[in-house]
């Protein structure tokens, strides 16, 4: 009788231990029924470790840290008044978007859309950005963004909708090679043209179709195998341009040593010290930290001496320039970057404290009376519509779609007061923000708290940008 009580504890303690850890058929915690099992009804629970870091992104870990302009403010324009804020973590591409990476992305275009040019002609940049009435400039506007010498620059003449819609494009193509990389489905690019290419909201919605390799098991009653889900945590999250706070907060590349969670030093530029290397070794001394212009007439230095080798702009990655402490290039000088944010003078004093951004538009899927997405548009895209008051009336969050002039002007209800009083701005909800300083400004703009604005649908030769990619689960990057 002892040896069966034994048997039977022994038993019941090595199921606990199996339920516990969960080894092959785990339970969920609030019901007791089982998961990944079509018997239970087939709830999974797919196994998940850590999010991927996408293709030439840096793990930027967030924290707290105080935004805005520490140099004199020699511009007298007061829009960058200094302010506490919480950045949460992001990735960041290492470098700026290069020439190179552009005309892949052209060459894709001309590819798919074969039979409408004008997807192609609207995305090529702007190659006359470089002429200046009093310089000759021609050879850049010639050969700059197609020459293999320029591979490794920085690409510019491009606006803000032209780098937001790379931005879209990239995330597909990357969530594209996963699938493809992992063997879900099988690249066939011959019947990639139009709208039928990847895309992956398309993809998850089931409204594109790709030639399919294997699948992964459908634990639901009847099911065989099914295509790969938000919920697998294969896919990634969209590439897109860092807002105003996350660029700044990642020029800085502040981080506290480990026993103390402080920041000991204030940064002028995303480096410690002025323009000048110091006690570099003796070949680097006098060297400059960034490629700007160096003073009145002084965009190099002297022959045999071209201390910041750019006359223009430079690679995104040379061996004269060093990365900041997050390991990014470039976070000040050779070419300004886009960021999200649609401008205002008051950003940093009506902003939140936690992720603090201007510009939000609350949009929704175009669905039919049933409440399905029943198509794609011309580009192989889901089409969407901005939210309306009606859908908006029980919330208390928002109730307008347009939220990028809020707090701009006084708006009344018969019983509350929707938007905070005030100073009306003159600036166009069209005007975006720029950071960082580029090879054409003087050393005040490289500064990470410096602000500049311009239409989104302008360019320059002296603006680029790059890509970020939300951080999801622990902000903690584990091992």
């Amino acid at each position: 009788m002892k040896q069966a009580t034994k048997v039977f504890l022994l038993a019941a303690l090595a199921h606990s231990v199996f339920i516990g850890t969960g080894c092959k058929k785990p339970k969920s915690e609030t019901t007791g029924w089982q998961y990944n099992n079509e018997k239970w009804g087939g709830f999974e629970k797919p196994k998940f470790q850590e999010q991927e870091t996408g293709p030439g992104l840096v793990f930027i870990e967030g924290g707290t840290v105080s935004l805005g302009n520490f140099e004199n403010d020699v511009m007298f324009e007061r829009n960058a008044l200094k302010r506490r804020v919480s950045v949460p973590s992001f990735y960041m591409d290492e470098t700026e978007v290069t020439n190179f990476h552009y005309l892949e992305y052209l060459y894709w275009l001309n590819r798919v859309f074969v039979d409408n040019p004008l997807v192609y002609r609207g995305a090529l940049p702007d190659t006359l950005v470089w002429r200046n009435k009093l310089s000759y400039n021609e050879p850049y506007v010639l050969y700059y963004l197609r020459h293999p010498a320029y591979r490794e620059y920085p690409v510019v003449g491009v606006n803000w909708l032209q780098a937001k819609a790379y931005t879209d494009w990239r995330t597909d193509r990357v969530n594209e090679m996963i699938l493809a990389r992992e063997g879900f489905i099988d690249l066939d690019v011959q019947k990639t043209t139009g709208d039928n290419n990847f895309n992956t909201e398309a993809y998850l919605l089931g409204l594109y179709t790709p030639t399919v390799k294997k699948e992964l098991k459908d634990y639901a009653p009847g099911g065989k195998t099914r295509q790969v889900r938000m919920e697998d945590g294969i896919l990634l999250p969209d590439y897109r341009l860092p807002t105003e706070a996350e660029w700044e907060y990642a020029a800085y590349g502040y981080m506290s040593p480990e026993y103390n969670e402080n920041i000991d030093v204030k940064r002028i530029y995303p480096w410690d010290g002025l323009t000048m290397r110091r006690s570099d070794s003796e070949k680097n001394r006098g060297t400059m930290y960034a490629n700007y212009m160096r003073g009145r007439g002084d965009a190099a230095g002297v022959a045999g001496r071209l201390n910041d080798a750019g006359f223009y702009t430079v690679q995104v990655k040379n061996e004269d320039y060093l990365p900041n402490d997050f390991g990014l290039y470039h976070m000040a000088g050779n070419v300004s970057e886009w960021t999200m944010d649609v401008y205002r003078p008051l950003s940093w004093e009506d902003g939140q404290e936690l992720a603090p951004f201007r510009g939000n538009v609350y949009k929704t899927k175009v669905t039919d009376a049933d409440g399905i997405v029943a198509e794609k548009d011309s580009l192989g895209r889901i089409p969407y519509r901005d939210v309306t008051d009606v859908e908006n009336a029980k919330r208390r969050n928002y109730r307008k779609s347009n939220n990028i002039g809020y707090k701009d002007e006084l708006e009344y209800t018969d019983f509350e007061q929707k938007y905070d009083y005030g100073v009306t701005s003159l600036i166009r909800n069209t005007a975006r923000v720029y950071k960082g300083g580029s090879w054409n400004d003087r050393a005040y703009w490289m500064t990470p708290g410096s602000r500049r604005y311009l239409d989104e649908d302008l360019s320059t030769a002296t603006i680029g940008f790059r890509c970020v990619m939300d951080r999801v689960g622990d902000p903690r990057k584990t091992k």
